[in-house]
């Protein structure tokens, strides 16, 4: 059987991850950033908590405000930005608090956090908010890398055999880039909408086209 791709922000997060103290100033910041070609960092406290993020966004309005008076009509809703505007350290510039996420979390939690907060990485962090590693949307593509051998052995051993023990010899299991086709004969035509539903879960799967049947009924002889 040939090895799965784990489904654990761990297993694909960048463990080396470029970070700065909450004193760093704004210039050693944009240094950081373009000397390891990142677009955020994370801003650590104590022993590595994290305690917010600096984008490029937060960097790109000291320039975007540059000359404006923040208390002219229509600036009050942009204060914050203003602030970000006069900041010179992490601990004005940075977003808080930071959207992180647990290095057990499942890729879907990662995928969901970062859709729902609109941002194109993630701080990996411990039970204690201590930085382990950064997680991209790249990372989180990594299972559409699985091959469709390892597809198809985790759809026969996870979803199959569990709900069709008796009659899974005669169910064929075929993937064919990410796409997954079951047929065959099945005895407990209830579970067919199940298997379907397992096996678009199955991390990696891209599509599933489902052909299971019920026992085919005898007709009735001529006759009769």
């Amino acid at each position: 059987m040939t090895a799965r791709t784990p489904h654990r922000v761990k297993d694909v997060m960048t463990q080396t991850v470029v970070a700065v103290g909450l004193d760093a100033r704004f210039k050693e910041i944009v240094a950081a950033m373009n000397q390891w070609q990142v677009t955020a960092v994370p801003v650590l406290e104590g022993e590595g908590r994290v305690v917010g993020v600096i984008s490029e966004a937060d960097l790109l309005l000291k320039e975007e405000l540059r000359g404006e008076d923040a208390t002219m009509i229509g600036q009050g809703e942009r204060l914050t930005d203003h602030a970000k505007a006069g900041a010179v350290t992490a601990r004005d510039l940075m977003s808080s608090p930071a959207v992180t996420v647990a290095t057990d979390a499942p890729l879907p939690e990662a995928a969901r956090l970062m859709a729902r907060h609109r941002v194109k990485r993630l701080p990996v962090v411990d039970e204690r908010g201590v930085l382990k590693g950064i997680v991209s949307r790249i990372d989180v593509l990594k299972v559409f890398l699985r091959t469709d051998d390892d597809l198809a052995d985790e759809v026969r051993q996870e979803v199959i055999a569990p709900l069709f023990p008796v009659s899974r010899r005669g169910i064929g299991v075929a993937v064919t880039g990410g796409r997954v086709t079951l047929d065959g004969e099945v005895r407990d035509t209830a579970l067919i909408p199940v298997a379907e539903r397992l096996a678009r879960a199955v991390e990696g799967v891209v599509d599933v086209r489902c052909d299971l049947h019920g026992p085919a009924v005898a007709e009735p002889e001529a006759g009769r």
